[in-house]
């Protein structure tokens, strides 16, 4: 890994409110992620599973976490079993861990080889009344790959058909919403590298230059700064392509008089940020761009006061909804009596802006989440309103990453620039 080792005392406590939620004699198990084939002999790299991941601190492959909190046998309420290496592992694939390596960066003190698996695990599972297995049951997600968690979880019930099955994933989706201070404190190194990416950017940017090496430029600050990479597969759209929402190719010339759009955020320790910024090519906002950028900010400025306890990302949507409805207007892209007659199932500022304005986001950009839950202390949304007007060739998204608290919410990337005025600024330094 190029990131520093994590304090263990997150996964600890991660693993003491998991098996705080757990019903009595329960035992639950959670995979790695598997390494995917590429083409030939080759391999995707390695990301770990974000659940496993957030529960250990062990990022490696072929890795199980068992979770035994009432067990009977001295020690082994946690367990991990890890990749036994040897000299041919270390030649050709590199180090792997220790056993007490595995110890040390996950806090767990039972750490056997997964060749020692089999027989272990069989005489806790006999104690255990119900097995919590782990499968993805994130809701954007319908999946056609049988994950490594998937299938272990099929292997069980052909296994021991007698004990009762239970889903790990609600208690999982409890837990990863609120964010512990450790997890703020990684969440604010993948923030302060994305910053340094952006600025670099801004120094960068010229008509002429394509997409591609805007991407390079920020991957170049990524790798610099530790960062394991992107988050997520970086959007730079230039011009028209700003009003493809996931565009990706990144392969266009930035034209003279047109705005950039870019969403990107580095990935720290299995942590990402997601910033979305709307710069001028040529560092100089149209007036026309401008009022559209400004308009865009105020609902951002707005929707994020809105972060707060007591409402749900349902009707915080609506509310930030009919405060753009108010922005478009102003820029003649929404009639006020066409608005008041609209079909409310059906709003009209769809047109221009088409997706929702917030997500939860930690070990993974849409992090695990109960959709419908109400908000919280410690939660951590994205703020990411857009307008994009495809007749005039112009996508604004602007985007922070925002803490709900008991008060006021809390800006996590507020250092970094987004006023019209200062980024045209930063470009003609």
């Amino acid at each position: 890994m190029k990131y520093d080792q994590i304090n263990p005392e997150l996964f600890c406590l991660n693993r003491k409110n998991f098996a705080a939620q757990m019903k009595p004699n329960s035992i639950a198990v959670f995979n790695s992620n598997d390494l995917m084939p590429r083409n030939g002999d080759a391999y995707f790299p390695f990301r770990q599973n974000s659940d496993l991941f957030y529960l250990s601190g062990i990022d490696q492959e072929e890795t199980i976490l068992v979770l035994y909190p009432d067990c009977i046998k001295e020690g082994f309420q946690e367990v991990l079993f890890i990749k036994k290496t040897n000299a041919h592992i270390a030649i050709w694939e590199g180090h792997k861990y220790s056993q007490e390596e595995a110890q040390a960066a996950s806090g767990i003190q039972k750490i056997y080889w997964l060749d020692d698996m089999s027989h272990i695990f069989n005489e806790l599972i006999l104690l255990a009344d119900n097995i919590y297995v782990n499968l993805n049951e994130n809701d954007r997600y319908v999946h056609e790959v049988a994950t490594r968690d998937y299938r272990f979880a099929q292997t069980l019930k052909a296994k021991y058909p007698a004990h009762n099955f239970l889903r790990a994933q609600p208690i999982m989706k409890k837990l990863s919403m609120i964010k512990s201070a450790h997890e703020i404190d990684q969440l604010k190194v993948c923030m302060d590298i994305t910053e340094k990416a952006f600025r670099r950017v801004l120094r960068f940017t010229k008509p002429g230059v394509h997409e591609y090496e805007v991407e390079a430029e920020i991957t170049h600050e990524f790798l610099m700064n530790r960062a394991t990479g992107h988050g997520y597969t970086p959007i730079i759209a230039s011009g028209r392509n700003a009003c493809v929402l996931h565009y990706i190719d990144n392969n266009m010339p930035c034209k003279d008089g047109d705005v950039m759009l870019m969403d990107f955020g580095a990935e720290y320790a299995n942590y990402t940020a997601d910033l979305s910024r709307s710069i001028p090519i040529n560092g100089k906002y149209t007036a026309r761009q401008k009022a559209v950028y400004n308009a865009v900010l105020t609902v951002m400025k707005e929707a994020t006061n809105m972060l707060r306890p007591g409402t749900n990302i349902e009707a915080y949507h609506k509310e930030v909804g009919k405060v753009m409805e108010s922005e478009l207007i102003g820029l003649g892209l929404l009639n006020r009596e066409a608005v008041a007659r609209q079909n409310p199932d059906m709003p009209l500022y769809k047109k221009y802006f088409m997706h929702g304005t917030s997500h939860h986001l930690g070990l993974d950009v849409h992090d695990l989440a109960e959709r419908y839950a109400t908000f919280q202390p410690g939660m951590v949304f994205t703020c990411e309103p857009g307008i994009y007007i495809l007749e005039e060739n112009l996508g604004i998204r602007l985007e922070n990453d925002i803490l709900v608290t008991e008060g006021a919410p809390i800006d996590l990337m507020a250092s970094i620039p987004i006023e019209a005025d200062e980024i045209e600024s930063l470009m003609n330094e």
